[in-house]
């Protein structure tokens, strides 16, 4: 069985290009660990920004370069066919806000949108 897996790898290295599978990679495994349970919670301008420097640096390092190489982070996102961190977040917020609004109106989910506080305006 490992063996299996292993020449499947070793074909699948042979057949893609690096940078593609490791595109492939970072968007599969990587960016999705990153935005687990973001469309939930509020995120400041600050955090947006950290977040974007991270995954900048991920991709950076997948691509065997550094800072000092003065490569444009376009050139990263072009070679490896991935979008913008945010981009992917606003997406993901979208799909969360559409499965909520097809929820009916007795979810608590729902009921919390017509949720008054006393002494709150």
């Amino acid at each position: 069985m490992v063996g299996e897996v292993e020449s499947n790898y070793r074909s699948l290295m042979r057949q893609e290009d690096p940078l593609k599978l490791k595109g492939k990679f970072f968007k599969v495994a990587i960016r999705h660990a990153m935005l687990y349970g973001l469309e939930c919670w509020p995120l400041t301008k600050a955090q947006g920004r950290r977040m974007e420097v991270a995954e900048m640096r991920m991709l950076r390092w997948t691509c065997g370069k550094t800072m000092l190489d003065m490569i444009p982070n376009s050139v990263f996102r072009k070679n490896l066919k991935v979008r913008s961190i945010i981009d992917k977040l606003r997406e993901e917020r979208l799909r969360w806000f559409g499965h909520v609004r097809r929820r009916p109106l007795t979810a608590p989910v729902r009921r919390v949108e017509a949720l008054t506080v006393d002494g709150v305006y």
